[in-house]
C-alpha cells in the first residue's frame, strides 16, 4: 500500500512537471511566432498570437498545431492606388492545421476565419472629397458614415443647389457589400432628393456610391462578407493555404 502511495505522488508530481514544461514550450513558441509574424508583415506592433490545444509538445513534435489565434492591432493595408493605405483598427484570425518548421521559419494554415473592423473616417476617405454634379445646379459631396443600423451604412452628403448650401447635410441608408474578395462597396438603397431639385440618378450615384479595394492581408486571406456596426465596418474574411510566415 506505501508503495502504490509513492507510486501516486511520483506520478502525480510528473505529470505536474510535464504540464508545467508544455506551457513554458507553448508560450516561447507563441512569442517566435509573434516575432517572425511581426517582421514577416512588418507590422508597427506585435500580434498576439496563442496557439490552442494540450498538449502542445505532441503537437510540436508532430509539425502541426490544431489552432492558433492571431490578433493584430492597426494593420495597415493596401488600396490598390498606391497613393495610400487603409487602417484597420482589428484584425483576428483563427488559423487551423497549421504546418511549421521547427524553427518557425515557415507556417501554413490549412484554412483561416477571422474578422477586421474599419472605421468610418478611414472609409470615408475612399469617397469623392470634391463636390460633383449630381443634376442641373446641384453638386454634393459625402461628409460623414455612420451606422444606420440593420448591417446599412448612414451616408451623409452635403449638397449645394443653385449656389445655396442646404442647411443641414441628406441622409441615405446604403448597403454594403463585399465584391472580388478585395472591395468594399458601398451603394445607396434609394437615390437621395437635394431640396426638391431635379435629379439624375446616374449622377447622383456618382456621388453616393463608392468602392474601396482592400488588399495585401496577411497571408493572402481574402474578404468574406461585411457590414456596418457602431464600432464601423465590420468584415468577415477567410482563406486556404494561408502563408503566416516563410
Amino acid at each position: 500500500m506505501r508503495a502504490l502511495r509513492i507510486l501516486l505522488v511520483v506520478t502525480v508530481a510528473l505529470g505536474a512537471v510535464l504540464l508545467v514544461v508544455d506551457r513554458v514550450a507553448v508560450h516561447v513558441a507563441e512569442g517566435e511566432a509573434a516575432d517572425r509574424l511581426k517582421a514577416t508583415e512588418n507590422l508597427a506592433h506585435t500580434p498576439d498570437v496563442s496557439i490552442d490545444g494540450f498538449p502542445f509538445l505532441t503537437q510540436l513534435a508532430d509539425g502541426t498545431l490544431d489552432e492558433v489565434r492571431v490578433g493584430i492591432e492597426d494593420y495597415e493595408a493596401d488600396t490598390g492606388d498606391g497613393a495610400r493605405t487603409i487602417r484597420i483598427a482589428g484584425l483576428s484570425a483563427d488559423l487551423h492545421d497549421v504546418d511549421f518548421s521547427t524553427d518557425f521559419s515557415s507556417a501554413v494554415a490549412a484554412d483561416a476565419t477571422g474578422t477586421a473592423t474599419i472605421a468610418y473616417d478611414e472609409l470615408l476617405e475612399a469617397a469623392a472629397s470634391e463636390p460633383g454634379r449630381a443634376g442641373p445646379g446641384v453638386t454634393a459631396r459625402i461628409v460623414g458614415l455612420s451606422d444606420g443600423g440593420n448591417g446599412k451604412i448612414k451616408v451623409a452628403v452635403e449638397a449645394t443647389v443653385l449656389g445655396v448650401e442646404l442647411p443641414e447635410p441628406v441622409s441615405v441608408l446604403s448597403s454594403v457589400t463585399v465584391v472580388d474578395g478585395d472591395t468594399v462597396r458601398v451603394k445607396a438603397d434609394a437615390v437621395p432628393e437635394f431640396g426638391g431639385a431635379e435629379m439624375v440618378e446616374s449622377g447622383v450615384r456618382r456621388i453616393t456610391d463608392f468602392e474601396q479595394r482592400i488588399d495585401g492581408l496577411p497571408g493572402g486571406i481574402r474578404l468574406d462578407e461585411v457590414r456596418a456596426t457602431e464600432a464601423g465596418v465590420e468584415i468577415t474574411v477567410k482563406g486556404s493555404d494561408v502563408r503566416l510566415v516563410g
